[in-house]
């Protein structure tokens, strides 16, 4: 499903128990200096991260300083984050002139602890070519590395490498747990462009071999994936990033299943394998 852009004032885009991703939660919160922000998830562990701006962060009595460095865009540093347990308070505060906050969300039952993610706790591959067009960058936040810290989220901001090219090829889905050949992942795109005018695609195939759905993609569209094989393309020109969020039903891991008359493409695209093995 394709969710425009628009003033969310603060409020929920993807609420829990959502009917096509129950699995995910996501809210875009704007503040200006001095601003704060509280909310209470039950029944989500959630990932705070600063798409631009300056956080403090206040989480069951446990302060979480200074977090995010980014300036004008996504593209102006490195990301940073902060883990929130399941159900807890947190209350997010503007330090910079203004802010804007992303607050991914996963089911899960469990509490744990929270934890800062910093610019030198960031897990970074870079895959793909220019030659076969799909040459990204993935920057894992909440990634795999925290398997015992975290219950089924997981949290990435992923970059077209250069101008135009494709992401999430070979197309590949993750809507059934029937391990070892795939888990259930629901997942939530935000996607920005460079220039903001830019734009791209996003193709949904429910079903091998019958003709699926195309997303019309603009700065600032969300897309929710519950079922279906899903890869997107930047148009020529335009730098695209999409910020990420995947829950897992039974696992953390992800197990991404290929379309089976484009899986052969693996083997085509350099480093695609490492890129695999860092969602497992």
């Amino acid at each position: 499903m394709h969710i425009p852009p628009f003033d969310n004032h603060n409020k929920p885009i993807i609420n829990v128990d959502d009917p096509h991703v129950p699995l995910n939660y996501f809210n875009i919160v704007k503040l200006k200096r001095g601003q704060s922000f509280e909310y209470q998830v039950p029944g989500y562990e959630t990932g705070i991260v600063p798409a631009t701006g300056t956080l403090d962060i206040f989480i069951e009595g446990e302060n979480f300083n200074a977090i995010g460095n980014r300036g004008v865009d996504v593209w102006d540093g490195e990301p940073e984050g902060v883990y929130a347990p399941t159900a807890a308070k947190v209350q997010i505060t503007c330090t910079s002139e203004s802010a804007e906050i992303f607050v991914a969300g996963a089911k899960f039952a469990r509490t744990l602890l929270p934890f800062a993610v910093r610019v030198a706790d960031i897990d970074k591959i870079q895959y793909g070519s220019d030659e076969t067009k799909t040459h990204r960058k993935i920057k894992h936040i909440i990634g795999t590395k925290y398997k015992d810290r975290v219950g089924r989220l997981l949290v990435s901001e992923l970059f077209t490498v250069g101008a135009g090219g494709w992401s999430g090829f070979p197309p590949h889905k993750h809507d059934t747990d029937r391990l070892p050949l795939e888990t259930r992942h629901d997942e939530t795109y935000n996607f920005r462009f460079r220039p903001n005018h830019g734009f791209g695609m996003q193709l949904v195939q429910r079903e091998d071999g019958k003709v699926g759905e195309a997303f019309h993609l603009v700065n600032g569209s969300t897309i929710t994936l519950d079922q279906g094989y899903h890869p997107c393309v930047a148009a020529p020109g335009y730098e695209m990033y999409y910020f990420t969020i995947l829950g897992g039903l039974s696992q953390r891991p992800l197990v991404q299943y290929f379309q089976p008359s484009h899986a052969y493409q693996v083997e085509t695209i350099p480093g695609i394998k490492d890129m695999i093995a860092k969602f497992k």
